[in-house]
């Protein structure tokens, strides 16, 4: 059988995509483990950095928004007022369950092109076939760890997204690494526990997001700072409200946003979790990373050069994600050799999320580098899913059933000009 969309992933992004789809009348595969990311790799007592009403995966309709979940459950979604990632994950469950087609929990191992589109391989074995592909893995196949900390025993060494429970490290010395909220909430649950923790960040001091303004508020206030899914003001606005434009920006542009906007930073909610509470050592990098009795040894630079050493049982890198078109394993060789890519690695996309080899598109944070932050958050959800889907409908038309997709002749180092208009 020949469906006319796989789609690989069932985290905000894969459910919204499959929505969407449905509601098209595309005949299609959804496979993954709903909410995964959420449910599997984020420890307990963690809270959702996002306000509620930025965090609705995406049905045609909107019927099966964050708010309907809460207001049926007796839970309350306001702003200013994060929800727990646990209950975050059982909405994701509760949108599965009633707004897309049957998940396959199955992973998929592999994913092939050929003559009429592509061949998904499950985990444990199963060929399914399919015109179109959308890939919505998520963050886990882009975990970064510093270059010091590579190669050491899990035992020594983690991610931060290796942990959906902290209990482990109750009455030891924690070393988390990073500057953002991944690193300061870590730290903050590792300190209530009893850990003995301490967070060491390149940056040299740590930014601290806001207490957002009140919901409802002055128009002048409004006009000059208007609220967005990605926090207030203008830019903001602009990221979370208009990709489809911010992809028109220039290549340049685009870079520099990248590695500037919406940097490493805690919520207000935990600031006054960490300070007072957790050593904080500031303007330091790891360099080397050495194994000895009863833990590892770090040793640091500062940014005036100035060298330490210290002493811990265990580090946690809460040094987030990259996606690199090279980390996307399950793509088969020949396949990814296909895809363009920009200058940071990340895998070039067209207006409608289709990727340079034609029929596969992507979501999520390998689309950021293209249309912009929003793509980091669930926040992007709602726009990728709709875009998306009118693309593969495109590209079904484009293509008759039983025809072949054309395969590109070759794959692109740099950024020409944007794939597909």
């Amino acid at each position: 059988m020949m469906y006319d969309l796989v789609v690989v992933g069932a985290g905000p992004y894969g459910l919204s995509i499959a929505s969407h789809a449905a509601s098209a009348g595309l005949n299609l595969r959804v496979f993954g483990r709903p909410m995964a990311s959420w449910r599997d790799h984020m420890p307990r007592g963690m809270l959702l950095k996002s306000e509620p009403w930025a965090s609705n995966l995406s049905d045609p309709k909107g019927r099966w928004r964050l708010d309907a979940y809460c207001a049926e459950h007796g839970l309350t979604a306001r702003h200013a007022e994060p929800i727990s990632v646990e209950h975050f994950a059982a909405y994701g469950l509760w949108f599965a369950r009633h707004a897309v087609p049957e998940v396959d929990e199955r992973q998929v191992a592999r994913v092939t092109s050929g003559p009429g589109g592509f061949t998904a391989v499950t985990e444990d074995g199963e060929t399914v076939h399919a015109r179109t592909v959308a890939l919505a893995v998520g963050v886990m196949p882009f975990v970064e760890v510093p270059r010091a900390l590579r190669g050491l025993h899990s035992s020594l060494v983690s991610h931060s997204s290796d942990h959906g429970d902290l209990d482990q490290f109750r009455g030891k010395d924690v070393t988390v690494i990073g500057g953002g909220q991944a690193a300061l909430e870590t730290a903050a649950l590792l300190a209530e526990q009893g850990t003995r923790v301490r967070v060491l960040a390149r940056a040299g001091r740590l930014v601290w997001n806001d207490v957002p303004p009140p919901w409802e508020r002055p128009w002048w206030q409004s006009v000059r700072s208007p609220h967005s899914g990605l926090g207030p003001g203008w830019r903001n606005w602009f990221y979370s409200e208009r990709p489809d434009l911010y992809r028109r920006l220039p290549e340049q542009t685009r870079a520099r946003i990248a590695t500037t906007a919406l940097g490493p930073a805690g919520a207000w909610w935990v600031r006054n979790r960490v300070e007072g509470a957790v050593e904080v050592l500031t303007g330091h990098e790891v360099t080397a990373a050495h194994a000895v009795p009863g833990g590892l040894r770090l040793g640091t630079v500062s940014r005036e050069g100035a060298t330490r050493t210290l002493e811990t049982e265990h580090v946690i890198a809460a040094t987030g994600f990259k996606a690199r078109c090279d980390r996307i394993a399950m793509l088969s060789a020949g396949l990814r050799a296909t895809l363009a890519t920009l200058p940071d690695g990340s895998p070039e996309v067209g207006r409608d999320f289709e990727s340079s080899h034609p029929g596969l598109f992507l979501a999520g944070l390998m689309t950021a580098s293209g249309f912009g932050p929003a793509m980091r958050f669930v926040q992007g959800a709602p726009f990728t899913a709709a875009t998306l889907v009118r693309g593969v409908r495109r590209r079904l038309r484009t293509t008759p059933t039983g025809g072949t997709i054309p395969v590109p002749g070759g794959s692109r180092s740099s950024s020409p000009s944007p794939v597909h208009g």
